[in-house]
């Protein structure tokens, strides 16, 4: 294959990669079907042995651990973070709140750039701690829901301290060597080998691009496994679930679910939940450097999962394809979405700004994320700075300007005839809402 070439062939399941799918009734033998590449330098296909970043589906194994310490009695799921994490600074904040995503904790991510620091930086774990160290509020108000990887470094960091062992040390021991899960463990340095682990790719006009960084966050992420792991997680699950004294959901009694940010879902323990009666279903998804999952278990049993080294070919989608079919066409559903012609490269945010000439309007720091930003005006735009390259801001309201994840408000909208020079602005990221920016006086 040239170096310019597109690998888009039916023919040539090894030129891509691609997904696993299981399928797994609780009274019958599972179903499996693999297709495509786990590493296309060594034209290795993927296999039942392959294993994967399952991104986010860590969030129940995590919680499940910070569940278990509270039934030995080493943890009180209602305890403020503060009394455990001396230096997390929102004092009213639980242990609970955190695996709810309930606590208003910014996304420490979500914030990197506003620190300086590039796609391909390397960061780590404590990094990102001591950015959820400087938090002094909540985002959002107590009991609101927002979605935040940082709350689960942060019960990490807690199962850390009251064990006195790391993350993995602590899950292969209660989890993954008693269930047989041999080829699951949390990576805690990008450098660490996983046996037999896929590599992500993205897809682009001139061929293949690796999608990793070298990052590892176990906790809300960095959890690697196999389809036939996850598969054995999932009936210890469900074994926890029919086995319950109530009818609730899986480990209802000790974190209660409350709705999340996709409704009619709720969210628990690590878990996303269909409530509704005759739908009763727990699950999560995963997106993580070009790798996508998605594990869901019914209170029949039923477990499918789905684990996917194609940045283009979203796990979630085919579960719920397979959900909704269970058909015996699965591998020819994998086959077409393996073989659709890929889009045009996707879009970047707008910098067109950067070779014009620029007004400047300030430089504005914020007391809860390291750095700086700059606001400038070019040809009647306004653009905002970091990491030394301008976003051009478009304009929404009288006071509002959007650009990619992100929105700026001033305090007052400028006037029609002349430049803004606000003395401070609200920036509301995604997953990082509520960061108030002053003008430095230098």
């Amino acid at each position: 294959m040239s170096p310019d070439s597109t690998p888009t062939t039916p023919t040539d399941r090894l030129a891509q990669p691609g997904v696993i799918l299981l399928v797994h009734p609780a009274d019958g033998p599972l179903v499996q079907v693999h297709t495509g590449t786990a590493s296309l330098e060594l034209a290795a296909p993927i296999g039942e042995n392959t294993a994967f970043n399952t991104g986010s589906i860590a969030k129940q194994i995590t919680a499940y651990l910070c569940v278990r310490a509270a039934h030995d009695g080493l943890l009180t799921l209602d305890r403020p973070v503060h009394d455990i994490l001396p230096n997390f600074r929102i004092l009213d904040v639980t242990v609970a709140d955190l695996i709810r995503h309930r606590g208003g904790i910014r996304d420490a991510e979500t914030l990197l750039s506003l620190a300086g620091f590039r796609d391909l930086d390397h960061y780590t774990a404590d990094d990102l701690l001591q950015l959820a160290y400087r938090q002094q509020r909540r985002a959002v108000e107590p009991g609101r829901f927002l979605y935040s990887n940082t709350g689960y470094l942060l019960l990490a960091e807690i199962l850390t301290q009251i064990h006195g062992a790391g993350l993995q040390q602590i899950a292969d021991r209660q989890v993954f060597a008693p269930r047989s899960m041999t080829a699951t463990r949390f990576k805690t340095d990008p450098r660490e080998v996983i046996p037999g682990a896929a590599a992500s790719y993205h897809v682009t006009a001139g061929g293949w691009q690796h999608q990793q960084r070298p990052v590892t966050l176990p906790g809300p992420g960095s959890l690697w496994s196999t389809a036939a792991d996850l598969d054995r997680w999932l009936e210890h699950l469900w074994e926890e679930w029919s086995g319950s004294a109530d009818d609730g959901l899986p480990y209802e009694r000790h974190v209660e679910y409350q709705p999340s940010d996709h409704p009619p879902f709720t969210y628990g323990p690590g878990l996303y939940a269909d409530p509704r009666p005759g739908r009763a279903a727990v699950f999560h998804y995963g997106h993580e450097q070009g790798f996508s999952a998605a594990a869901h278990l019914t209170r029949t049993g039923l477990r499918i999962i789905c684990l996917s080294n194609h940045d283009g070919i979203a796990a979630d989608q085919v579960a719920a394809a397979a959900r909704a079919e269970l058909a015996h066409t699965l591998e020819a559903d994998l086959s077409k979405l393996l073989h659709r012609q890929p889009g045009p490269p996707p879009t970047v945010a707008d910098r067109s700004g950067t070779d014009m000439p620029h007004f400047p309007l300030g430089t504005y720091a914020c007391d809860e994320v390291p750095g700086t930003l700059r606001l400038t005006l070019s040809n009647s735009s306004l653009y905002l700075w970091r990491r030394g390259t301008p976003d051009r801001l478009t304009r929404t309201g009288a006071a509002t300007y959007a650009a990619n994840g992100y929105t700026l408000t001033l305090p007052t909208a400028p006037a029609d005839d002349g430049a803004p020079t606000p003395d401070s602005f609200i920036l509301d990221l995604d997953r990082a809402p509520g960061l108030q920016y002053l003008r430095r006086s230098d």
